[in-house]
């Protein structure tokens, strides 16, 4: 007896469900022969090329499905996930520009869409979907939360901190709410939240992770309301939260950043790459919280230059690349390293090129702004000799404790411990003077404190290392609209201030161990 399209639908459904893959394939492929007008089948097999990661054939399916169903929102976003995982960007916001227009009635799906957006970074298409989605749906805090992070990445402020309210009258436990609100602005003895911050932490039902969260908020507030010690203790106990289940050695990355320096010596630094013409990438490197972010802004808003922000190419194209050559599916650090020696540096400089050059960029740089790319500076320089490498400094505690101030998700493990600060710090200082030492003048060094206390002269600086023309609209920075998703997304919206300088000085009495680590490196800590 022949089953109907239904029947074939619910047995390949069901089977994917229970992850029997290969029964699933075998009904689903009958399904779509037998009943090849039958939209759900399609749908149905771009799920199973999801689950088997075969992206080609996915799109294939998806392009079936999209013939019998012109902008389904879920085969789009089926489409968008393939187009992803083969690097095809451009179709990608193809595609999203589709999606994003369309008009829908589940909230859900607006929310769905309205995350995909988010993480191309089209958030004001974002926004219209969150709302679309709150709509339907306007007590669920988890969409308050979504589209108040939309409005701060967009510069709103005002927008930002109001959903941010309406998601903690939902459920005041959020600590990542709250974590946002504390940070848009300076708190006063008359404005604040500490009140409210007392009672989640305080909270028996409260999550071990969320006060974590709640401590961070709470020492931001009370260092705006310059009660050092009391933020101090704060600070102290979220990031201790977050450290004890972190398995992290610093060593780790001393001997990573110690093999670096052993393995770019002076000869493996000569530049080897054929120089490329016309759009060049200017990376913008350094720890984290040290300027770049207001450096990427400032240059952003010169008509030749275009950020990217934080590009994860670099790193990932030479993982590929390195292990290619080894023959082997995945390197260990160190091994990785060794074999960047023989690495392909023109291949190496096509693929990260062909990446992370904006589309439809008619200037002559683009800005790479992922501050850890400082480990690739050698690489950077012989692959790409045309590139401008940027290097942020600071004073080391103030980076240090900028750092350890910060919630960083799933990054930069090393920042919640001073003790591994310290340890992380002098590895990094010493590997950018090895850079320094075997690369004299290709690197531009800025520093923080000389940038925010005399903005132009320091960007004029910068806009010579990098053959550009002077442009008084690089002082206007803080009146782009263009989105930031960086820990510095409230800052930038505002001009240069510069009282963040020795802000970290009155927390001497509590930075002991950090300072001892330092200056017995050799490095200056007054």
């Amino acid at each position: 007896m022949q089953l109907s399209a239904l029947q074939l639908y619910s047995l390949s459904k069901s089977a994917l469900e229970q992850n029997e893959v290969e029964k699933s394939i075998f009904s689903c492929r009958a399904l779509n022969s037998q009943f090849p007008e039958f939209f759900e089948g399609w749908w149905l097999a771009g799920c199973i090329h999801l689950r088997l990661k075969k992206s080609e054939a996915g799109l294939i399916s998806t392009s079936r499905a999209l013939s019998l169903k012109p902008n389904d929102p879920l085969v789009l976003m089926q489409r968008i996930e393939f187009l992803s995982r083969l690097d095809r960007d451009k179709e990608v916001k193809e595609t999203l520009e589709v999606l994003s227009k369309l008009k829908l009635d589940n909230a859900a799906v607006h929310a769905d869409i309205a995350l995909l957006l988010s993480a191309e970074e089209m958030h004001d298409a974002a926004i219209r979907h969150y709302l679309a989605a709150l709509h339907y749906e306007p007590g669920n805090a988890w969409l308050h939360y979504n589209i108040a992070a939309a409005y701060r990445f967009t510069g709103d402020i005002k927008k930002c901190e109001a959903s941010l309210d309406k998601c903690l009258s939902l459920n005041y436990l959020d600590s990542e709410a709250q974590s946002m609100r504390s940070s848009l602005r300076t708190q006063s003895q008359d404005d604040n939240h500490i009140e409210e911050l007392i009672r989640a932490y305080t909270d028996n039902t409260i999550t071990t992770s969320a006060r974590s969260g709640i401590c961070y908020a709470l020492s931001k507030e009370l260092d705006d309301l310059n009660e050092p010690e009391k933020s101090f203790g704060y600070l102290k106990q979220g990031s201790d939260i977050r450290r004890v289940n972190m398995a992290y050695d610093v060593k780790v990355d001393e001997n990573i950043m110690s093999f670096i320096k052993q393995t770019f010596d002076s000869a493996n630094c000569v530049q080897k790459a054929i120089p490329r013409s016309g759009i060049q990438p200017i990376f913008i490197i350094g720890l984290p919280r040290t300027g770049t972010t207001l450096l990427e802004r400032i240059l952003d808003s010169h008509s030749a230059i275009q950020s990217r922000g934080e590009l994860d190419v670099l790193g990932a194209e030479i993982a590929k690349q390195t292990a290619i050559s080894a023959n082997k599916s995945s390197l260990s650090a160190l091994d990785m390293i060794n074999q960047c020696k023989t690495i392909d540096l023109d291949e190496l400089a096509d693929r990260y090129l062909s990446k992370a050059v904006p589309n439809n960029h008619d200037g002559g740089y683009f800005i790479d702004k992922l501050p850890l790319n400082f480990l690739y500076a050698g690489l950077i320089h012989r692959a790409l000799p045309a590139a401008k490498i940027i290097s942020l400094t600071r004073h080391p505690i103030a980076s240090c404790m900028a750092m350890y101030k910060q919630q960083f998700r799933d990054i930069y493990p090393f920042s919640y411990d001073l003790s591994d600060l310290g340890h992380y710090f002098v590895a990094y200082y010493q590997l950018m003077n090895h850079w320094h030492s075997i690369m004299p003048g290709a690197i531009h060094s800025v520093s923080y404190e000389n940038l925010v206390t005399d903005t132009e002269k320091e960007t004029r600086q910068v806009l010579d290392f990098c053959k550009l023309k002077w442009e008084p609209e690089c002082l206007k920075f803080y009146e782009s609209s263009t989105p930031s998703t960086t820990a510095s997304a409230t800052q930038i919206r505002q001009p240069v201030y510069s009282q963040s300088i020795d802000r970290w000085r009155k927390y001497t009495d509590q930075l002991g161990q950090l300072s001892t680590i330092l200056a017995e490196a050799g490095i200056d800590v007054r």
